[in-house]
């Protein structure tokens, strides 16, 4: 992949400072949310004989783990000495990930066990459906402005979570209502797969839009906005200069 360097200065000394700190206090909500959800889910999962909420409690410690090497690289004052050992924890994280939901998934669909209804279990997976969306987003648009792969790597971990509570909610009412036990496994295969990707790409250090913000000035010559992104391995347009200039 050929990285293209936009112009423009990154951000001050102050917006810096700003951006570690307001890192550092996402990555703490993260690791509380995530504790008390783990140790919901894999209650509530012993009670239920329910493989998913024990893996998704599980995915909850890999989340801890992923948001406790951005806690330990910040912690520093040079931060970015501390970048590819924070990155190669979470892409490991999302590799431990990725086998445990697979092996799980597999277990499920052979007939290993029988999920009963857990009506915690929905609420967590409700619950988190609707708080991991936030987390995953305000830590990516600061570690994007900051310029920090490692932030946004441990991001994609959140917003993974929030694809596994989608799973998990699906899978526990499809099974809650019409026994289709089969649902959730089938769906967690895919999330596996998503994981590797995401894996794969943090081990690489490839976090999209991990370059400090520039300004929504139009580029010079013939390189236009949507050619840069595109060189700079983010189609999907998330580097393009009007999304730095809302961050």
């Amino acid at each position: 992949m050929t990285a293209v360097n936009l112009p423009g200065p990154g951000p001050s000394p102050a917006r810096r400072t700003l951006l570690q700190r307001r890192i550092r206090l996402l990555v703490a909500a993260t690791i509380t949310y995530n504790v008390i959800e783990a140790a919901v889910a894999i209650t509530a999962g012993s009670i239920a004989s329910s493989a998913a909420l024990i893996g998704f409690g599980l995915d909850s410690i890999v989340e801890v783990a992923s948001a406790a090497a951005v806690a330990w690289q910040f912690s520093a004052a040079d931060h970015e000495r501390r970048e590819r050992a924070a990155l190669r924890v979470i892409a490991l994280s999302f590799f431990a990930l990725a086998a445990y939901v697979t092996c799980d998934a597999v277990r499920a669909l052979l007939g290993s066990g029988e999920a009963r209804h857990s009506t915690p279990g929905l609420i967590l997976a409700a619950l988190s459906l609707l708080i991991m969306p936030f987390l995953s987003y305000a830590q990516r648009r600061a570690g994007r402005e900051l310029g920090s792969a490692s932030a946004v790597a441990d991001s994609r971990q959140t917003l993974l979570c929030t694809y596994l509570s989608g799973v998990l909610l699906v899978g526990l009412a499809l099974n809650s209502l019409f026994g289709w036990s089969w649902a959730d496994p089938i769906a967690a295969l895919v999330i596996a797969a998503v994981a590797v990707k995401e894996g794969r790409e943090a081990w690489r250090g490839d976090a999209c839009c991990a370059v400090p913000a520039v300004p929504a000035a139009p580029l010079s010559g013939p390189l236009s906005a949507r050619t840069a992104a595109e060189a700079d391995g983010c189609a999907d347009g998330c580097c393009s200069p009007d999304r730095h200039s809302r961050a």
